[in-house]
């Protein structure tokens, strides 16, 4: 093997050599597009400051400017592939690959060497020296093993003999790690990577993605694509990868701002921020659930579900019910497609205390409109007409006094700014000024129109709930006096008011992914349907981690996105081998789980969990030696606390004696040290050690299982979890063999 290793680390010589090579000369070009772009610049800002007072001039002058621009943007996308293009031959010099494929096509005599990395890379004569890992005939690599292999091509199926599948481990140009294998990826190259610390990001799992997760990955024909993975398993990193092959697969007619990812939170968003870019390609949008509907009611405080969260731990069962149940979107919008005219909350549009536009103008405007029309098309044929109403309303005001007192008053800059698109003649100069005196006057009335205020879906809101549930009805009028609206009304109020007006639909998003997704509610769901019809939903979680819904087995999931959202195309893939935690980890946190699912363990061996008791009066001391005993030997380490409350307590307890870092909601950075964070920030991160907060009986009841098994399930190398007082009768069930038990006198290593 030693001369196989100098052959390959030979190759890898010259790889390197060539890649370089292209480096410099990229480097070159781009330098050369840099100053070239800046000459442009320079030229255009100059032209712009041209004397446009004279006709002639200002239509030269334009067309010079149109001109620069167009140059500029030119030069500005040059620059920018080129910038991408060395970027990416960076990372190739580093490790310009990681895996072999040793086939033979029919017919022919000798096998060909394909080597698979993050990016194609091709020599001056064209030869491949590096395949990309999306390219239709690496996932060979991926799927296949020794012997007779299928994959798909866009000129449909082809067979090879796979005869070798050898992967790297490479850096700074050195093989590390290389070894043949029969697998899909080698134990041993995933135990190497899996050992290593926790990171601030998330790293590409590129070289070790596994058959299930490249299923995932290459699917293009399903329009719903539900992935259920247990903790751990390698869900988030096989759906960044699916971004990254899906821009590469359809990069004629795909683009990353046509993606969108619905992320639990600031932190999961940072976390996960570093994948695309790594295999050279543009991050797509990502934004939180609660960030979209605050965009979409500007001047509304939405209720955070970390607040929902927080106010369930102490709420009753009735009060939770109440909350949880819902199914109005549904509702909504048969309430809105249904609704007589005379129902509907038109508003006048004033200006000054005066009424330009009543409401019941708006109203007639709106009935003379065919019967058969849908609401939107109604509505968007009431703004047209309204728009050329304020305009007529506008052109009898500009013979007016109080029109010419405005013209008298105004500055030269500001006439010459007003008129500068027309000729020098003083009639048509006046005629346009007292025209835009009237438009800036009625300004708030354009906007008014072109932003659907002449309708109050608030009002309209509010007596749909008064249909279904006046108590609910109430509560959301009580909100609104305070400029709030809770996290349930949000779905159904957005789905009222666009299927009256028409607005809030989004045909350029093409693909939607959505992390974490048991916590999302049908409602919520219904409405993301809505808002981007024309886009393929992938959405993953773990139905065991669900801090928000009840639990559901995956299949119950897919059944009921089927029949709700009306997909026509699902798929549903399970993933129940997890990689995050040791063997003993994993096996002890599978026993909390009460429906007996099996969670399959990775073969990478540590320390057992361990069960710490102290009392009531000594638990800070106990804690604190905890947590001094085991950040020694973990780079991060999570002390995890059910709510922010606890964790602002646990705080202000340790922060004389040691450097904690306490995460919030709008955090956006992970820290190396001791963390302390509520459970629902900690969803889809991972930490070397985790130290699972007061894990009493009082604390968690049978019922919390899933926060328990989530919390745990963020532990990497250890797992501690602490418990003041008798520990929960969750844990008390498992099987002591999984676990060591340590009392108040026994120091923790």
């Amino acid at each position: 093997m030693n001369s196989e290793k100098q052959s390959e680390q030979t190759r890898i010589n010259q790889v390197i050599l060539k890649i370089k090579q292209k480096l410099t000369a990229i480097t070159a070009e781009l330098n050369e597009a840099h100053f070239e772009r800046a000459a442009v610049e320079q030229n255009y800002g100059q032209n712009a400051k041209i004397n446009t007072l004279e006709v002639d001039d200002q239509m030269e002058t334009n067309a010079e400017v149109q001109q620069q621009k167009q140059l500029v943007a030119k030069n500005v996308q040059t620059e920018s592939i080129l910038q991408q293009q060395v970027k990416q031959l960076r990372r190739l010099s580093d490790s310009p690959y990681f895996g072999r494929i040793d086939i033979c096509e029919p017919g022919d005599q000798q096998p060909e060497k394909l080597y698979i990395g993050t990016a194609s890379f091709v020599d001056s004569q064209n030869n491949f020296l590096v395949y990309d890992w999306r390219a239709p005939i690496s996932s060979i690599y991926y799927n296949g093993t020794l012997g007779s292999v299928n994959y798909q091509t866009p000129a449909g199926q082809q067979q090879v003999e796979l005869l070798k599948k050898r992967q790297f481990k490479i850096k700074q140009g050195k093989i590390r790690n290389m070894f043949d294998t029969n697998e899909t990826v080698g134990d041993s190259l995933l135990q190497d990577l899996l050992s290593e610390h926790s990171d601030q990001y998330m790293h590409n799992i590129v070289a070790t993605i596994q058959q299930e997760q490249n299923s995932i990955i290459r699917d293009t024909t399903h329009d719903l694509l539900l992935v259920q993975g247990v903790a751990g398993s390698g869900k988030t990193s096989a759906v960044l990868q699916r971004v990254a092959f899906l821009l590469y697969h359809s990069r004629q007619d795909l683009v990353a701002d046509q993606m969108v990812l619905f992320s639990p939170n600031y932190l999961f968003s940072n976390y996960i921020s570093e994948v695309l870019p790594s295999l050279g390609e543009k991050n797509l949008r990502q934004v939180t659930l609660h960030e979209f509907f605050s965009r979409r009611f500007e001047g509304l405080q939405v209720e955070n579900l970390f607040t929902v969260f927080e106010a369930r731990q102490t709420a009753s069962p009735q009060i939770q019910n109440h909350r949880a149940a819902s199914g109005l979107v549904q509702k909504a919008a048969v309430y809105a497609q249904t609704l007589p005219v005379e129902q509907i909350c038109f508003v006048a549009l004033n200006l000054a205390g005066e009424s330009i536009i009543s409401a019941r103008t708006i109203k007639k405007l709106y009935q003379s409109l065919p019967v058969s029309w849908s609401p939107a098309l109604k509505f968007t044929a009431t703004k047209k007409k309204l728009l050329r109403l304020i305009k007529k309303i506008g052109e009898r005001q500009l013979a007016k006094d109080w029109v010419t007192d405005k013209l008298q008053n105004l500055s030269e800059e500001q006439i010459r700014s007003w008129s500068r698109q027309v000729s020098q003649e003083p009639q048509l100069i006046e005629k346009q000024l007292r025209q835009k005196i009237v438009k800036n006057y009625y300004r708030p009335i354009y906007e008014a129109i072109y932003n659907d205020y002449f309708i109050d879906s608030y009002q309209q809101y509010s007596d749909f709930l008064l249909k279904i549930d006046p108590a609910v009805a109430k509560s959301f009028a009580n909100q609104l006096e305070y400029h709030q609206i809770s996290w349930e009304n949000c779905a159904p109020l957005l789905m009222l008011r666009d299927t009256l007006t028409g607005s809030g639909i989004n045909h350029q998003i093409k693909y939607l992914f959505i992390d974490e997704m048991q916590d999302y509610s049908v409602d919520q769901l219904l409405y993301l349907k809505h808002a981007f019809p024309k886009a393929k939903f992938t959405l993953l979680g773990d139905s065991q981690q669900a801090l928000y819904t009840v639990a559901q087995t995956p299949q119950a999931v897919l059944t009921t996105l089927k029949d709700q959202l009306k997909f026509k195309k699902a798929k549903l893939i399970e993933l129940n081998k997890s990689y995050r935690s040791t063997f003993e980890i994993t096996d002890f946190i599978q026993q909390i789980l009460p429906t007996g699912q099996q969670i399959q363990p990775f073969n990478r061996h540590g320390q057992l969990p361990q069960v710490v008791s102290v009392q009531p009066d000594c638990w800070q001391i106990k804690l604190l030696k905890l947590i001094k005993s085991l950040q020694h030997s973990n780079q991060t380490l999570a002390v995890i606390t059910q709510t922010q409350a606890t964790a602002i307590k646990l705080e202000k307890s340790l922060q004389s004696q040691l450097k904690v870092t306490r995460l919030t909601a709008n955090s956006n950075k992970l820290e190396h040290g001791v963390i302390v964070l509520p459970i629902y920030l900690a969803k889809g991160l991972e930490f070397d050690g985790v130290i699972v907060f007061n894990t009493s009986q009082t604390a968690y009841p049978t019922e919390k299982w899933s926060l328990l098994y989530t919390a745990c399930s963020r532990a990497m190398h250890q797992l501690v979890l602490f418990s003041i007082g008798q520990p929960s009768k969750i844990i008390s069930q498992i099987n002591t063999q999984k676990y060591l038990i340590s009392n108040a006198n026994t120091s923790v290593s």
